[in-house]
Formats: structure tokens, sequence, C-alpha cells
């Protein structure tokens, strides 16, 4: 028998550090509940009215395609949590339709939230960790593909392209076929 293991696989950007953050349902939600599971990650908040909207639009066909596969999931987080509390976040997923088993939303402390956005995603620019945390604010239209062993692969996808889009449903095929 052959096997695909000659195939190049997709390069690792970095690894998902331990975290613990609140879901929408007030239940704790750690890096441990990603592991066997092909994850994509995002930052946004509820009231925004730019591009929250368009990318949770676009998340949620890449949702449906994988709608009820229990070794797929999403992860939402706030880059607004006085605002996205946890019944604030319960309303915005119930807004949604989705199954919250396997698209959490999630809240925290700002300064930890930010922390993961940078170092384990990469999903925003290092270099502005400079200014104090109240006075940041990550809005970025990017999102993370995390494979079911913490790592964040492939590259990162702009959740507004459609080619960004089309592929990232590609590369979680992919990941899912990998041992």
């Amino acid at each position: 028998m052959g096997t695909d293991n000659w195939k190049k696989q997709s390069p690792v950007l970095s690894y998902v550090q331990p975290f613990s953050f609140t879901n929408q349902d007030g239940k704790a939600f750690t890096d441990n509940d990603m592991k066997n599971k092909v994850t994509v990650v995002e930052y946004f908040f509820t009231t925004c009215q730019g591009i929250c909207p368009k990318l949770n639009t676009n998340m949620k066909k890449v949702y449906e395609r994988f709608r009820g596969n229990p070794e797929v999931q999403f992860v939402s987080h706030t880059c607004m949590p006085e605002n996205d509390s946890v019944p604030v976040l319960k309303r915005y997923a119930d807004s949604l339709g989705v199954d919250t088993r396997q698209w959490v939303f999630l809240t925290g402390r700002k300064d930890s939230l930010y922390q993961m956005a940078r170092t384990s995603y990469l999903l925003d620019d290092p270099a502005n960790n400079v200014k104090g945390i109240n006075d940041e604010f990550i809005h970025t239209q990017f999102w993370a593909l995390v494979d079911k062993n913490g790592k964040v692969r492939s590259q990162i996808f702009d959740g507004l392209k459609k080619k960004d889009v089309n592929k990232i449903v590609a590369e979680i095929e992919t990941l899912l076929k990998e041992e």
C-alpha cells in the first residue's frame, strides 16, 4: 500500500501557547480544547459595523462546509472584551445560528487575548505591542489555521478574500488527512 507521506506538508508558522479564556456559555476554553481538531481562529467584536460582519459571513460559509465534523472547529476571540461579555457573545452566537460546540466565541483579559493574537496566531504585528494595553486595538481581517497538534499552519488567510476563503477550505481538508 502506498502512502501520501511523500507529499509536501504546509509550513508551520507558529505554535499555540497555553491559554484559558471564557466561552459564550461561561465555561473555560483552553488550548487543550483545540487538541485533535483542525481549528480556524479569528478576532472580531460584536458591535463592529466594518469588516467583522463580512468576515463572519465568510467564516460561516467555511463552518457550513464542515458543520457537524467533530474534527473541525472555529474559534472567534473578541478584541473588545470590555463590551463582549459572556451574555453578549452568547446572543451573537445565537444570532448566527451556529452550534457553539463547534464554533466557540471567547472573551478574557484584553492583554491575554492580544498576546495570543500576536505570539500564537500571528494575526497582529508584534511591534504594535509597544503601547499601553488600554490604547491598543486589534482589528484584523486575518484568520489563522491550527492543526490537530497546535501548530499554526500554511499561511495567514485574509477572511475578506474569496480566494483565501476557498484556500482555507482546501487546507482544512488536507490537515484532516494528516496523522
